[in-house]
């Protein structure tokens, strides 16, 4: 379990992280979200202790993190750094040398995790001759292949299309699966939403939100609908307590609602000569609330 109480961090004048606060219980995982500078690698470095921090305290399993804690911990920069001209077996031997792990313990490994993140390339090849993608994944095997009990993960989906990043995420999952504590950022709210147990957007260094993804998306109310109708733009909109109505490409209208329960009088209307083939009133998503909270549109 890691346990962040309090932490803070200023460069001068410049104060990056103001009072920091959250638990990991093991097999849990957690978002850190934020737009750029908003203080997230800063969090991490601070927990690495790469950075010395002003106050606060971080905690492995109720102790203050020591060096043997840190072989514990797998980390992805989200500035990756590979040796080209080394084959990939022999950096992956060198990567969990400095956890700790023999060669023995992780020879056998190597085959594994290269046929589960589908490397295209020998264990032979040099990483310079990897493409961009290959090379990414086996830097996240680097990561990962000593099975460390909290993995950070900074920036992990960047640049991965979409099915090396489903691998990566089913790669998380099971990390989580067997107890791992896993911490990530990214600015994708789509992997966030689906993976996540729990959420933390900083705002220039402070804490904006800080809760399990439902209950925040929740708290916002369902003000999202989703309807498919015979219905007009207009008589939606002539309904007091839509705010926005937006009719989409495929005839489907995204409606904002300033208040929620306008959606039983709506979907009263759209039913009354019986089947509609949507309704779906929801809470607006993780992408929106992101973007109010970051202050790109207004709440």
């Amino acid at each position: 379990m890691l346990q962040v109480e309090h932490l803070s961090k200023s460069f001068g004048s410049y104060k990056a992280l103001n009072d920091l606060n959250f638990t990991i219980e093991d097999g849990k995982i957690l978002g850190l979200i934020g737009q750029n500078g908003a203080g997230k690698t800063t969090t991490f470095r601070l927990i690495l202790d790469f950075l010395t921090k002003d106050s606060g305290s971080v905690q492995w399993d109720g102790h203050e993190m020591s060096e043997k804690d840190y072989n514990l911990i797998g980390y992805l920069p989200e500035e990756r750094g590979l040796y080209p001209k080394v084959t990939i077996e022999n950096q992956l031997l060198f990567f969990a040398s400095l956890r700790g792990k023999s060669k023995q313990e992780i020879l056998p490994k190597i085959d594994e995790w290269m046929e589960k993140f589908q490397v295209k390339g020998k264990k032979t090849d040099k990483v310079k001759s990897l493409s961009k993608g290959n090379q990414q994944k086996v830097q996240l095997i680097s990561t990962l292949i000593h099975e460390p009990k909290l993995v950070i993960l900074d920036e992990p989906f960047s640049g991965l299309d979409p099915v090396n990043a489903e691998l990566l995420k089913n790669g998380i999952i099971e990390l989580k699966e067997k107890g791992s504590c896993v911490i990530f950022s990214s600015h994708n709210m789509d992997n966030v939403e689906k993976i996540c147990d729990h959420l933390i957007m900083l705002r220039n260094g402070e804490t904006v939100l800080n809760g399990k993804v439902h209950e925040i998306r929740e708290s916002y109310g369902r003000s999202k609908l989703y309807l498919e109708s015979p219905m007009t733009k207009e008589a939606l909109q002539a309904f007091a307590g839509v705010h926005t109505v937006v009719q989409k490409d495929d005839g489907i209208f995204d409606i904002t609602l300033e208040n929620p329960s306008v959606g039983q009088a709506i979907f009263a209307e759209a039913t009354k000569n019986g089947y509609i083939p949507m309704f779906n009133q929801q809470p607006p998503t993780l992408e929106e609330i992101f973007k109010w909270k970051a202050g790109v549109i207004n709440e």
